[in-house]
């Protein structure tokens, strides 16, 4: 689900999605009736009944996926991910599921506005929920190709960070099962147009669940 609402001024949307996209487009408050619940926000993430192989052993896919998660949860806390493991990570997300939300910041800034509360407060709450508990999360943000690389990757890791901060203070979820990586420029929504604001967005995405670490998934 993807809500869009036109404002005037320079505040800027991100439409957060919880294993899928967030982009900002100049636009505004959503109505209370556009934004998701937290129950709408649980359905989507929550995650297919798991399915074992025949031999009862874990796919070679999710062994792999598995691997990346954990040495990448730590890594993440202290530094920014390199350019290999930030497409390590987007390899394994691609298929999980999502949400769009709208999450609001200010032109050129990192820091979320007070319209993006009673959005991340739903996502909190559905990402506190028992079905949710205790999975990883990859929050990622990404720019339009406007501006060095530099500067650009630095700005999509400071949105992606702002997201997660959020979420850890007033959440109290665990730091380290919330993944931030910035993207930059490097993976155009809209390549066809370069500038769009579908561009700037943010993902968040559903990496593993509780129950799939547990069973060696």
């Amino acid at each position: 689900m993807t809500y869009h609402h036109r404002r005037h001024g320079f505040t800027r949307a991100l439409t957060l999605v919880a294993g899928g996209l967030l982009w900002f487009a100049g636009s505004g408050l959503a109505s209370a009736a556009e934004r998701p619940s937290e129950a709408q926000i649980l359905n989507a993430l929550r995650p297919p009944p798991l399915v074992r192989s025949l031999s009862g052993t874990p796919e070679a896919k999710d062994i792999k996926r598995q691997n990346v998660i954990n040495n990448l949860r730590a890594s993440s806390r202290t530094r920014s991910l390199t350019g290999d493991e930030r497409n390590e990570l987007a390899a394994v997300a691609g298929e999980r599921p999502s949400i769009d939300l709208e999450i609001y910041f200010d032109y050129n800034s990192s820091e979320i506005t007070s319209q993006a509360s009673p959005d991340l407060v739903n996502l909190g709450r559905a990402l506190t929920n028992a079905d949710l508990k205790g999975g990883v999360y990859l929050i990622s943000g990404h720019t339009d190709a406007k501006g060095g690389e530099e500067y650009n990757q630095r700005l999509s890791e400071r949105r992606a960070r702002a997201v997660k901060d959020f979420l850890v203070r007033r959440f109290q979820i665990s730091d380290d099962t919330l993944v931030s990586a910035g993207y930059g420029k490097e993976q155009l929504k809209n390549k066809a147009d370069p500038y769009a604001a579908e561009n700037r967005r943010v993902q968040i995405m559903n990496l593993e669940t509780k129950q799939e670490a547990a069973s060696g998934r």
